[in-house]
């Protein structure tokens, strides 16, 4: 039996998705967590086989908590499962530490063959995820300014092209509305962009939301 633990803030997505494993052999949920924190505490307290990790949720960064949950229980696989597409995600993910990573446009079927396959060591990766893997590999000289951010500031990044507002990014990722304009400043400078609109263009343009 596969034991899994689901980490998602969304109460929706977690209740399909927990009906999609109930309807699955051999796929057994052990446990949910709503928040990175709740996702790092269960995944180290419980006897865990694959962990669904959602990138995106309240509290600290899901990059971070992959990568510290990598270096304490490098036994651990651990499957993305994001709203983003591969780029730009989908390299960070892998060099974090993920054993794979799927969008939730995914079919039925093609996560309980990703939970499956992570469960048994190995990596799962789609042709567009591989295709874009190979594409930073090959060509590093062409890439693109949001590379140049932090996990954080990338987050940041795609939550203001979506149009959420700062007081909404904060209440989102449980952090200060201060702190939120500071890594603005930082998105801004790095990417030597001048104002809101032309994050949003940008965001937009390279598919980010």
């Amino acid at each position: 039996m596969i034991r899994v633990l689901l980490a998602d803030d969304h109460p929706i997505v977690r209740d399909g998705l927990k009906r999609l494993l109930d309807e699955e052999e051999g796929l057994s949920l052990i446990g949910e967590a709503a928040s990175s924190s709740e996702a790092y505490r269960k995944a180290l307290d419980n006897n865990v086989d694959v962990l669904l990790l959602d990138l995106e949720m309240p509290g600290r960064g899901g990059l971070d908590t992959l990568r510290e949950l990598k270096r304490l229980k490098p036994r651990l696989q651990v499957l993305v499962l994001s709203r983003h597409d591969e780029d730009p995600y989908a390299v960070r993910s892998i060099r974090a530490g993920a054993a794979g990573y799927l969008t939730k446009h995914s079919l039925a079927d093609e996560l309980a063959t990703a939970i499956r396959t992570v469960a048994r060591g190995q990596r799962y990766i789609t042709a567009s995820v591989a295709a874009t893997l190979a594409m930073h590999l090959q060509a590093p000289e062409e890439s693109k300014l949001h590379e140049a951010l932090s996990d954080r500031e990338l987050q940041v990044l795609c939550l203001m092209g979506s149009g959420m507002t700062a007081t909404e990014i904060a209440d989102e990722l449980c952090l200060s509305v201060k702190t939120i304009s500071t890594y603005r400043s930082r998105i801004l400078d790095k990417m030597s962009l001048e104002n809101n609109a032309q994050l949003i263009r940008y965001a937009v343009e390279n598919k980010l939301v």
